[in-house]
C-alpha cells in the first residue's frame, strides 16, 4: 500500500510539473537565443589526443594536425582541459603559471596557431580556469611559504602552529584525506582541498582576485570564446574554520560548496571581466541543489551562464549497475527546473568519470556499438548544451587496468595507498577502479590500427586500450554504420532542428525500468525520442497523448526500417529512434 501511494504521488508530481512546463514554455523566444546554447561542445583532453613529437604526451601541435577531423565532426566549440604551465601532479589541474603553456604541450606560438586554426574552421575555444587552487610550484606559493610577512602570504590559507592543530578539513586526494599540510619553514599549515601540491587560493584577498581577473583578460583578449570554472564552487571558504559534524565528507558539497562570499566574487568577476566579452561561462559543480545552480547561472544574477551539475554523474557509480528510473528522474527534475530560466550543460562523460558506454551503456562486444549510439542520442536530443568527451564518438570504452602500476591518476594512486595502509580489501578496491577510475577516460585517442593507435611514435604516457585495432577513426570513417558516422549524423540533425535545442521536454512512462520515452516540442515542431536501455527486445506502447500517425523516422541506431503502428513500436536491445511527429 505504501509503495502504491508513493508511486501515485510521484506520477502526480510529474504530471503537475509537465502541465506547468507546457503553460510557461516558449516565452520571449527572440531573447532566448545564444550561440553557446546552440553549440555542440567537444571536450578534448590534450595529453591524450595526439602527440606530434614522439615523447608519448599529446600536445598542441598534435591537436593542430587534427583540426580537419574536428571540423568533420560538425562540433561548434572545443573545450581544452588545462594547458597552462604545470608540474602535472594532477594532470594540469595544478597550475604553476597561468600565463604560459605547459612545456610538454608546446609554446604560446603553438597556442596562437591552434586558436587561429579553430576560428578559421568556425570552431570556438573554451579554456579550463583552475581558480580554487594553484600548484605549490607557482611563484605565488613559493613566495608565500618563504616567510609569514611575505607580500604573497595572504594569497593562500594558513594556520599557525601556535594555535594548535587546525580544525579538521577533508582532502579529496591526500593519502590521509587531511587537507592541512605542515610547512616547517614558517611553522604553519596550509590548506589543500585536493593534493598537497594544490594549495587553495585565498579568494578573501582582493589583490589575489585582481590578479586572477587580469589573467582572465589576458586569455580573453587573445580571442578565446569561453571559460569553464573548475571546482570554483569551493573557492569561498568559511574562514572561521568551525568544526563540521562527524561524517560531513559524505555530503562534502553541502559543507565545501557555495561558500559565504562566492556570489560576491562571481558578481565582481562578471562586472570586471565576463560582461566585457561575448563568451560562454560554465559553472562546474553548480552546488548541491537546484537553487544553488540557479543562483550561479540565471541571467538576472550576472554571474555565470551555464550550469554543469553532477547529479547525473553520481548515478551509475556502482559496478552492479543503476536504475534507469533514477537517471530519467534526474534529467527530468533538472530540465523542468531550467525550462524558463537558466541553462544547463548536458553530458554523460568527461575527464573525471569512466567512459560513458562502460558506465551507462553496455561495453560487451555484442552491445557496445548500439549502446554507445543510444547514449549519444540521449545527449544530442536533450534540452541544454551538449558536452561530448573525445573518443566517445568512436565508442571508446574503459581500459580496466589490473595493476596499480598502470594507473597515472593521483586520485586512484593515493586512494590505493590509503586502502593498503588501513589493511582494507585491495582487490575489491582494484575491481571498482576498473569501473570507476578517471584513467579510464584518459587513455590515448584511437586514430588507427597502427602501433600505439596512431597516437604517438614513442611510449605513450598511459597504456592504450587494446581494442584500438577495431575501435579507431580510420576504421569507422569507412563504415557508414559506425559510431563515428552516427555521431556526425545526429550532430547535423540537432543543428538543423531548433526544436532539439530550445523545444520543451516532456517525459512519458517515467517509472518504466527499461524504456526512456520523451518528446521535444517547439510550436508546431515536435520530436519523439525512444531509448531502450536494456539487452531485451520490446514491443512498446506509446502514450496516446502522442499522435504517431504519419510519424517520420529521423535517425535510428540500427540499420533497417523501424515503423510505428497503432502507437506501438518494436525496439531491439539498446535501440534508439527519433521521430518527427505531426502537430495538429
Amino acid at each position: 500500500m505504501r509503495n502504491s501511494i508513493g508511486l501515485t504521488f510521484t506520477c502526480l508530481i510529474f504530471f503537475v510539473i509537465n502541465c506547468f512546463s507546457q503553460q510557461s514554455s516558449n516565452n520571449n523566444k527572440a531573447s532566448r537565443a545564444a550561440w553557446w546554447k546552440e553549440a555542440v561542445v567537444y571536450q578534448l583532453y590534450p595529453r591524450s589526443f595526439k602527440d606530434s613529437d614522439g615523447d608519448g604526451v599529446g600536445d598542441l601541435k598534435g591537436i593542430i594536425s587534427k583540426l580537419d577531423y574536428l571540423k568533420s565532426l560538425g562540433v561548434d566549440a572545443v573545450w581544452l582541459n588545462p594547458i597552462f604551465s604545470s608540474p602535472n601532479d594532477d594532470n594540469g589541474y595544478d597550475i604553476s603559471d597561468y600565463r604560459n603553456i605547459m612545456k610538454e604541450f608546446g609554446t604560446m606560438k603553438d597556442f596562437d596557431e591552434l586558436l587561429a586554426g579553430l576560428h578559421k574552421r568556425k570552431i570556438k575555444l573554451i579554456l579550463d580556469m583552475v581558480l580554487n587552487h594553484s600548484s605549490d610550484e607557482h611563484e605565488w606559493f613559493k613566495q608565500a611559504k618563504s616567510s609569514r610577512t611575505n607580500p604573497y602570504r595572504n594569497y593562500y590559507h594558513w594556520w599557525p602552529e601556535e594555535k594548535g592543530k587546525p580544525t579538521p578539513r577533508y582532502s579529496f586526494f591526500d593519502v590521509n584525506n587531511d587537507a592541512w599540510k605542515y610547512d616547517a619553514t614558517t611553522k604553519s599549515y596550509y590548506l589543500h582541498y585536493f593534493s598537497q601540491k594544490q594549495p587553495d587560493l585565498n579568494w578573501e584577498n582582493e589583490k589575489l582576485r585582481n590578479e586572477v581577473y587580469d589573467m582572465m583578460k589576458f586569455w580573453l583578449d587573445k580571442g578565446i570564446d569561453g571559460l569553464r570554472m573548475d571546482a570554483f564552487q569551493y573557492a569561498s571558504k568559511d574562514t572561521t574554520w568551525k568544526k563540521y559534524p562527524e561524517g560531513y565528507e559524505k555530503e562534502i558539497i553541502k559543507y565545501y560548496g557555495m561558500g559565504p562570499n562566492l556570489h560576491q566574487y562571481l558578481k565582481e568577476m562578471n562586472k570586471t571581466v565576463i560582461s566585457k566579452y561575448n563568451v560562454m561561462t560554465v559553472a562546474e559543480g553548480a552546488g548541491s541543489t537546484l537553487e544553488d545552480a540557479h543562483a550561479l547561472v540565471d541571467e538576472d544574477r550576472h554571474e555565470l551562464n551555464m550550469a554543469y551539475h553532477f547529479e547525473i554523474m553520481d548515478i551509475g557509480n556502482d559496478p552492479r549497475g543503476y536504475k534507469l528510473t533514477d537517471l530519467k528522474k534526474a534529467f527530468t527534475r533538472w530540465d523542468y527546473s531550467f525550462a524558463d530560466k537558466g541553462w544547463l550543460a548536458i553530458f554523460l562523460s568527461n575527464h573525471d568519470v569512466p567512459r560513458m558506454v562502460s558506465k551507462y551503456g553496455n561495453d560487451s562486444l555484442q552491445f557496445r556499438s548500439y549502446s554507445s549510439k543510444l547514449l549519444t542520442t540521449l545527449i544530442m536530443t536533450m534540452r541544454g548544451t551538449p558536452f561530448y568527451f573525445n573518443g566517445d564518438e568512436l565508442g571508446m570504452s574503459n581500459i580496466k587496468f589490473n595493476n596499480i602500476d598502470d594507473y597515472r591518476d593521483i586520485a586512484t594512486i593515493n586512494a590505493y595507498k590509503s586502502i593498503k595502509a588501513k589493511g582494507e580489501d585491495v582487490q575489491t578496491f582494484m575491481d571498482k577502479q576498473k569501473f570507476i577510475s578517471r584513467d579510464n577516460t584518459r587513455t590515448p585517442f584511437q586514430w588507427d590500427a597502427s602501433p600505439n593507435a596512431g597516437f604517438t611514435t614513442g611510449k605513450p604516457w598511459i597504456n592504450i586500450n587494446p581494442n584500438y585495432k577495431t575501435v579507431n577513426v580510420v576504421t569507422e570513417e569507412k563504415n557508414p554504420s559506425s559510431e563515428l558516422s552516427y555521431f556526425k549524423k545526429i550532430v547535423a540533425l540537432r543543428k538543423s532542428m531548433p526544436v532539439l535545442v530550445y523545444g520543451d521536454y516532456k517525459v512519458f512512462d517515467i517509472e518504466n525500468p527499461d524504456i526512456y520515452c520523451y518528446t521535444r516540442t517547439d510550436g508546431k515542431d515536435k520530436v519523439l525520442v525512444l531509448l531502450n536501455f536494456s539487452t531485451k527486445a520490446f514491443t512498446y506502447t506509446i502514450d496516446k497523448q502522442i499522435n504517431t500517425t504519419a510519424a517520420k523516422l529521423l535517425i535510428n541506431n540500427y540499420n533497417g526500417v523501424t515503423a510505428l503502428t497503432n502507437n506501438k513500436i518494436s525496439l531491439k536491445p539498446w535501440q534508439s529512434v527519433v521521430f518527427k511527429i505531426n502537430q495538429p
